[in-house]
């Protein structure tokens, strides 16, 4: 599955909308993603599953690239 991931480039960066970035991540579950991502030093803010019709609009974007993270 195809997971967005909402975050702020340090853990002690206080979350400010205008400053979260956002990646996708392919994995199990949120979780598996959150561990894939964890030695990042991300302070994430939302890990969010595309499926169906949303995942089709991700797909539209210029920037879309999703990471396969071992």
């Amino acid at each position: 599955m195809v997971f967005k991931v909402y975050f702020q480039e340090s853990l002690f960066q206080v979350p400010v909308r205008e400053k979260t970035q956002s990646i996708f991540v392919e994995g199990e579950s949120a979780g598996d993603v959150r561990k894939k991502i964890a030695d990042r030093g991300y302070n994430v803010e939302f890990v969010q599953v595309l499926t169906g019709a949303h995942l089709e609009y991700e797909k539209q974007n210029e920037d879309f690239k999703v990471l396969e993270i071992e």
